[in-house]
């Protein structure tokens, strides 16, 4: 197994000693919203002598209905997302949708990150490449863990080897998902630094109608599991009050039960750790 080397995002290290965390709202309901989820979060953290990554996005333009709130806009989103960054000292991520984008988010973010979707756009990826950031490529739904290597290969091309991987399940069905662990093992084995993302795994996809369904409570789950099979890190959406959320309501984390997550996986991810056998 080739081991890669740690990617560093601020304060976090994707690869290193102890385990990377990108947690955060799905999306910028308000400036005081995210200010105020971000300072919890990284209260959260604080108590387990964690670091993480702050995500929120600007603009869900995948949104299931037309009628669906999307965000705040772009500029906007980045000028909220970095002031919070220095602020309170921590990096920060949200997803880019096109080349004009990338090139906005790489003056101000951490860390861009590719949605699933668009996850082969050999020009989105060039253009988020080209902002010299670190890079989070969203694995898409319709992938197979081994295909990501075309993906790699597109951005070290273009001169960016600053990027990880995110496993989001893949699509079983119709209006489901199915988080195969193995994928993590196969994605670390070729070489790639490997997040898990465990609200975006527990989604059914469209299963509302006009909106996207989830099983918010299997996500610690899902968390755990790939903590123990040995991922470089946990991706969770984390809302006050996941219900009312903008967005994603059905597969986020309650932001008052965070800290008892974040404890565990710290745990999990000791105890394999210690026992030589991460990926």
């Amino acid at each position: 197994m080739v081991k890669p080397k740690p990617l560093r995002v601020g304060k976090v290290s994707i690869g290193g000693k102890r385990p990377a965390f990108i947690l955060g709202p799905c999306v910028i309901e308000s400036e005081k919203f995210v200010w105020r989820m971000a300072r919890k979060i990284a209260e959260a953290c604080a108590s387990e002598n964690l670091d993480f990554i702050l995500k929120a996005s600007y603009d869900k333009a995948n949104r299931t209905s037309v009628r669906s709130f999307r965000g705040i806009g772009v500029r906007e989103g980045c000028d909220i997302l970095s002031n919070i960054g220095r602020e309170l000292n921590i990096p920060v991520t949200t997803d880019v949708h096109s080349p004009d984008e990338a090139d906005i988010a790489g003056e101000k973010i951490d860390m861009l990150q590719i949605p699933a979707f668009l996850c082969r756009q050999t020009d989105l990826l060039r253009a988020a490449a080209e902002t010299g950031r670190a890079i989070n490529v969203k694995k898409g739904q319709f992938l197979a863990p081994w295909d990501v290597q075309n993906i790699a290969e597109k951005l070290i091309a273009f001169d960016n080897s600053q990027f990880c991987f995110t496993e989001r399940g893949t699509s079983f069905g119709y209006n489901n998902l199915v988080a195969d662990m193995r994928s993590l093992y196969w994605m670390r084995d070729a070489g790639y630094r490997v997040i898990f993302d465990a609200t975006h795994s527990v989604q059914r996809p469209g299963g509302a109608g006009d909106s996207t369904s989830g099983d918010g409570i299997l996500a610690p789950v899902l968390a755990r599991a790939a903590m123990a099979a040995g991922c470089d890190g946990i991706f969770m959406e984390v809302h006050e009050h996941p219900a009312r959320a903008f967005s994603d309501g059905a597969n986020q984390v309650r932001l008052n039960d965070l800290p008892k997550h974040l404890r565990m996986l710290k745990a999990i991810h000791a105890v394999v750790s210690s026992r030589g056998e991460r990926l």
